[in-house]
């Protein structure tokens, strides 16, 4: 998204935990990017952040929530502590950035994007907490893009459907599939042919935080190559060497 972004003209504020990876990013996007390096569990983080910003461009025009926790649990080993971590950055760090970026994005009429996952409709038995967070997003896009309509700042959504990060494929190794795996997924799964990429979901994220979107407001968008509701890829099986099953816990924006 940075990338394109930039591309496109915006100077774009970056933010994460990962200080070396920052640094490459921003060494490649020049002048029109800055990094603030944070993190989201501190409720503090969202207006340090957005003063950060404001301080080195002056506005803000649009808001990017994409940071999450992805981590895997089943039900009975999501305790409390794990529980509130992820919480704290997939759903509290949103509604809090959107807080500290409301007056500026009101003088701007700016757009937020939240950044959240097809997960969001039901789920995985290993990815409770994760689709529980990402289910709570949903509420909070349509209920501010109400609550700050008015102010003429826009909220919309992405449920982004699986994607082919370098971070989903490391961990799918972990899991035991070959290193090909992403060429070996079954058409129920990538009727296309193949599995989102970053660049997909960045063209995507570009729509809805320019003009071009405007004045929608308040929609949460499946962002993936098939319908969502009314499809069972859990229970289905196939001739391709592997079954769906194997891919358990892949919806990871």
């Amino acid at each position: 998204m940075a990338r394109l972004f930039v591309h496109e003209g915006a100077q774009v504020m970056l933010h994460g935990l990962e200080k070396e990876a920052g640094d490459a990013l921003l060494a490649e996007l020049g002048s029109a990017a800055a990094l603030h390096l944070d993190d989201l569990v501190d409720p503090d983080a969202a207006p340090r952040l957005t003063r950060a910003t404001l301080k080195r461009f002056g506005k803000i025009d649009a808001l990017v929530n994409n940071a999450a926790v992805t981590q895997r649990r089943v039900l009975a080993d999501t305790d409390a502590e794990f529980f509130d971590r992820l919480i704290a950055v997939n759903l509290r760090a949103p509604l809090l950035l959107i807080r500290a970026a409301m007056k500026s994005l009101a003088v701007t009429e700016g757009v937020v994007l939240n950044i959240g996952s097809v997960l969001a409709h039901c789920g995985q038995a290993n990815l409770l907490a994760y689709s529980i967070s990402k289910g709570g997003l949903m509420t909070l896009t349509r209920n501010l893009a109400d609550a700050l309509g008015p102010q003429r700042i826009r909220v919309n959504q992405l449920n982004v459907g699986w994607t082919l990060t370098h971070n989903e494929y490391e961990v799918k190794l972990a899991d035991g599939l070959p290193p090909n795996w992403p060429e070996r997924l079954p058409t129920s799964i990538v009727p296309s042919g193949r599995i989102l990429s970053p660049e997909d979901v960045a063209r995507g994220a570009l729509y809805w935080v320019s003009d071009e979107s405007r004045p929608i407001s308040g929609t949460v968008a499946d962002f993936e190559q098939y319908p969502v509701i009314g499809r069972v890829p859990n229970q289905e099986k196939h001739n391709h060497g592997c079954t769906t099953e194997q891919f358990n816990g892949k919806y990871q924006s």
